[in-house]
């Protein structure tokens, strides 16, 4: 199947196909009978979940968890469909974000608020809820048996309040959703992967995700799976250069004169300049005009996460 990347260590990605090819990655996880699935992407991704399910000989009832790596909604707006169809499972999600998939209402409302009643359909397609006795609240450090297979569950703050990573202990690997940032294929040259930050609204909180990312780190992973997209190596030598990226956003932030929309027009000035500059000197896969083209909508996001960041952290006592 020309969406499904087959890692041979029963770890499979699965595109999403939200907005373009190998943006969005949903990850499946086989031990014995029984599957994992990490991540959704939106309702219109489940009969492409199902579809390799069945390529590998894989009935819904065996799928044991969908774990949510935070709410999100290119992340878990496809959870409710998914769960309907997949009649044993349980989805597993931060306390933070478990109400939410019960009740979508508010993910919805706001979502609708951004883009409309169209876009939001076309992007997501229906959220449904999840029952409230299916949803498992994933506390931190918490272990899933999934067969022979155990998953360490740990909660992540920095991108998101409501985020968890999985660690595979089979493995060794690391499932991490935004936590570790973004990596897409399309910027590879040459064998090298490289990184960019992601700072999207509303939790970005700089000293909580360099803490998070610490933590993964201490693990040593000879392998990371991100959502945006899929398997990463290197590992030192990527934490360290996301860690320069995610300062090198901070500072731009902190410069960025003005406030509201005006501040983040300049973030986002001053970031696409930062992106040409950082792949002409790590010789990224794509260059110039196409890196932004292909980074619009995660510089956009950006520059409105700092923004928020900003008028949280400087916002006067009471």
């Amino acid at each position: 199947m020309q969406n499904i990347t087959d890692y041979h260590n029963d770890i499979i990605a699965i595109d999403a196909d939200y907005v373009k090819p190998l943006v969005d990655a949903i990850h499946l996880i086989i031990e014995g009978d029984t599957a994992a699935i990490i991540d959704t992407g939106v309702s219109h991704s489940a009969p492409a979940v199902m579809a390799a399910l069945a390529a590998y000989g894989l009935a819904p009832e065996q799928v044991a968890y969908v774990i949510l790596t935070h709410i999100h909604l290119d992340h878990a707006g496809g959870a409710g469909e998914l769960m309907a169809r997949l009649p044993k499972a349980r989805l597993v999600v931060h306390p933070r974000g478990s109400q939410h998939m019960v009740d979508p209402s508010r993910l919805v409302a706001g979502t609708r608020a951004v883009y409309g009643e169209e876009q939001t359909e076309r992007l997501y397609g229906t959220i449904l809820p999840v029952p409230a006795e299916r949803v498992l609240e994933a506390a931190d450090e918490a272990v899933l048996s999934l067969g022979q297979r155990e998953l360490l569950l740990l909660q992540t703050p920095g991108h998101a309040l409501h985020h968890i990573c999985i660690v595979d202990r089979k493995t060794g690997h690391i499932f991490t959703g935004d936590t570790f940032g973004l990596s897409y294929r399309q910027f590879d040259h040459q064998g090298r992967q490289f990184m960019f930050a992601t700072t999207t609204p509303v939790h970005f909180d700089p000293v909580a995700l360099h803490r998070s990312i610490d933590r993964l780190a201490s693990f040593k992973p000879e392998a990371i799976y991100l959502t945006h997209y899929s398997q990463i190596r290197d590992i030192p030598r990527l934490t360290r250069d996301l860690k320069e990226t995610i300062d090198a956003h901070v500072a731009i932030a902190l410069a960025a004169p003005g406030s509201g929309q005006a501040r983040i027009d300049a973030i986002k000035r001053s970031l696409s300049d930062w992106v040409c500059e950082r792949a002409r000197q790590q010789e990224w896969g794509l260059q110039g005009d196409a890196a932004l083209d292909w980074l619009a909508m995660d510089i956009d996001l950006n520059a409105q996460g700092l923004e928020v960041w900003l008028a949280r952290t400087r916002r006067s006592p009471g």
